[in-house]
């Protein structure tokens, strides 16, 4: 998602910033992806606070994302899925063994669902009030 596409002078770009110039659903969509790397996280007993700052990662590409056009820009800069993977990789490699914990999952996914949302309910409520 952030660097499968070679361009010219050694530069990688990825499916997320192509799919996040989709007005509305391409941030949802690039954010339900990078939550696919979360959820192996958990899976594989990734410290909790690691699996913050990966929910952290997320929220900022799907908030900032959203903003028309500099969020555009912002997705081709900010690799979410990249340091999302260096930080389980991390990680993993200093790692015991950890136990893992389905409701701190649920409330994860939960607060990606709503950081998403967030900027999408803004500009709902924001058309309502200066249009309705």
């Amino acid at each position: 998602m952030d660097g499968s596409i070679p361009l010219p002078g050694g530069i990688r770009i990825g499916l997320d910033p192509i799919i996040g110039l989709i007005p509305g659903l391409g941030d949802m969509i690039g954010a339900a992806v990078s939550s696919i790397i979360v959820v192996q996280a958990h899976r594989a007993g990734i410290p909790k606070p690691t699996l913050l700052r990966m929910v952290a990662n997320v929220g900022i590409d799907a908030v900032v994302g959203a903003i028309p056009f500099a969020g555009d820009f912002f997705d081709f800069a900010f690799k979410v899925n990249q340091k999302n993977l260096e930080l389980y990789r991390q990680a993993r490699a200093g790692m015991r063994d950890a136990k893992r914990d389905t409701g701190f999952l649920i409330l994860l996914l939960l607060l990606i669902g709503l950081l998403v949302a967030l900027p999408i309910l803004a500009v709902f409520w924001l058309a309502q009030h200066y249009f309705g």
